[in-house]
């Protein structure tokens, strides 16, 4: 079994790297994500969560090595490989050649790209609130190359693919995980 890390320990190690409201609410929402994955696989929820908490670790001090970077800080830190392979799994193809193939890596790889888009197509609604939010309202965005531009839908079809899941499954299932923590995450809007 792997040396867990706390979600406490995880959260300083996070803030220490990352100061900016935005991305602690992306690495919130993909914890959130993460956790209620990890749960509909039977799996340790809060591992997955954690995974998803860390994922982006070095993003903000070091864009230009991202991946590279938070490996270097989660080995220094005597962090468990689990939680390295997984924030190396999310950057495949993008920022690295890991391969995601446990359930949590694909799923991390997965939805790291779809939290961002369905965080923006709730800003866009007179709600701004994923509470309300349908599965067809994101179809509609993802389909529409303008909005979010910056989100890689090809990476989100592929790890849909690797997951063996349709993509209308995984967007209900992100939706879903969000909703849990909406608060936290800024997209309880005015519900």
């Amino acid at each position: 079994m792997e040396k867990k890390l706390s979600r406490e320990d995880a959260w300083k190690l996070l803030t220490d790297y990352t100061k900016s409201p935005a991305l602690q609410q992306h690495a919130l929402a993909v914890e959130a994500v993460m956790s209620h994955f990890g749960r509909l696989s039977g799996e340790d929820e809060e591992v997955w969560g954690v995974a998803g908490l860390l994922h982006d670790l070095d993003y903000e001090q070091f864009p230009e090595e991202h991946c590279k970077k938070a490996e270097e800080i989660m080995r220094k830190e005597g962090i468990d490989e689990v939680y390295i392979r997984a924030m190396s799994c999310h950057g495949y193809g993008l920022c690295t050649d890991t391969k995601p193939e446990s359930q949590m890596e694909k799923v991390l790889y997965t939805i790291d790209e779809l939290t961002g888009l369905i965080n923006a197509a709730c800003l866009m609604r007179p709600s701004k609130s994923v509470l309300d939010l349908e599965v067809k309202s994101v179809k509609k965005k993802f389909k529409d190359k303008r909005f979010a531009a910056g989100v890689d839908r090809e990476v989100i079809r592929k790890g849909s693919e690797m997951l063996g899941m349709e993509l209308d499954e995984v967007i209900r299932e992100t939706i879903e995980g969000m909703k849990e923590k909406a608060e936290e995450i800024g997209l309880k809007g005015n519900l």
